[in-house]
């Protein structure tokens, strides 16, 4: 990089910045011509061309760049920091380019309009309509669960290979666009993440590349996991960067999956987010409501727990705070903490007659 394109490239960074804080001020403009407008094209694109590899360039690029930075990390410390006007150039260049990138590619969707004024729903709720779509999806997560068990404390069993259900959640998409045209999916490049295990003691179920809109699964965890996290990554991938609007999503296109396992992952995601804000809100109830539900439901529900558990360790903690503040610094002040509005979001989409169960 050469020092005056270096220089200039640095001194975007704050112009950059100031400019991303004005257009997030506008929702609707970002909504209008960017997230409904620029963004889909760009993502199509980039989609239909990197998802014909069978692997993920993105987690290739991120190698590329840690293998970069130590090594850059390594050149400075050998040549004990000299010319620190050079490199601190450099950092504030390399930092421009990919702050630019990721707003271009992506990162403006963060700004766009709540998904609730999307679809012309309210977004607040009381505890009454809580209780009683928490009671409409423990009738319909047990009757689903039952059907495919026949035994009702038995936890349902996943015995599909992940790259099936990685499949079948492309399919479930193509199924609810029909209903649903702002789902349409087109350019598929949903994957399994090279970097799995490395994200499991991270914490993280899967991730969206902003930079090349290739959707990563963890496929280390439970198959039952499977559906509705690949779904929340691909509600990413369609511009839903907020991680409760991406799981609503999530909750949608696998609810109304023709598949019943699919159904029963998106049921029971639903009803897990309702019981933890009822437990907020009254325990007493939710407890009640929570005996209600089948315990191979609640055996499921702990085989996610447990695996989580297993992989715990000291840094997972410093991993999970520096994404939640990431999160907060693009818009979402709840961070990774967001059950009310994923619950608002469904309490009103189905309280819709059309909607409704």
């Amino acid at each position: 990089m050469k020092n005056k394109s270096g220089l200039i490239l640095a001194i975007l960074l704050p112009i950059q910045y100031m400019g991303v804080k004005i257009i997030s001020e506008y929702p609707e403009f970002v909504e209008d011509y960017y997230s409904t407008g620029i963004y889909p094209v760009i993502a199509r694109i980039m989609r239909t061309s990197l998802g014909v590899l069978p692997f993920s360039l993105g987690d290739l690029l991120y190698t590329f760049f840690i293998i970069s930075v130590i090594r850059w990390i390594a050149i400075r410390v050998n040549t004990r920091f000299k010319n620190p006007r050079k490199w601190i150039v450099q950092i504030f260049a390399l930092t421009s380019i990919i702050y630019a990138c990721f707003h271009i590619f992506w990162g403006f969707n963060y700004y766009r309009l709540p998904l609730h004024k999307t679809l012309k729903i309210k977004n607040d709720y009381n505890t009454e309509e809580l209780i009683m779509l928490t009671q409409t999806l423990i009738t319909k997560s047990n009757e689903i669960h039952f059907e495919l068990t026949a035994n009702d404390s038995l936890p349902v069993p996943y015995d599909f290979k992940k790259g099936d259900l990685l499949k079948k959640t492309i399919d479930g998409f193509d199924h609810v666009s029909k209903t649903y045209p702002k789902l349409t999916y087109e350019g598929r490049s949903l994957k399994r993440s090279l970097y799995s295990i490395p994200l499991t003691y991270m914490g993280f179920n899967g991730y969206l590349n902003p930079l090349t809109s290739e959707a990563q699964v963890n496929t280390q965890i439970t198959r039952y996991k499977i559906p509705t996290t690949a779904s929340h990554e691909i509600g990413h991938q369609l511009g839903f960067a907020k991680e409760n609007e991406a799981n609503f999503i999530a909750c949608l296109a696998t609810i109304n999956h023709p598949d019943l396992y699919f159904r029963y992952s998106g049921l029971t995601f639903a009803l897990r987010y309702c019981i933890n804000e009822l437990y907020a809100r009254d325990k007493e109830q939710a407890d009640k409501l929570m005996a209600t539900v089948n315990p191979g439901i609640r055996e499921n529900y702990r085989e996610v727990r447990e695996f989580w558990e297993r992989h715990q360790n000291p840094f997972e903690p410093i991993f999970q705070f520096s994404y939640n503040s990431f999160l907060k610094a693009n818009n979402q002040q709840s961070g990774m903490k967001s059950y009310s509005y994923v619950v608002a979001l469904l309490v009103n989409y189905y309280d819709d007659v059309e909607n409704a169960f």
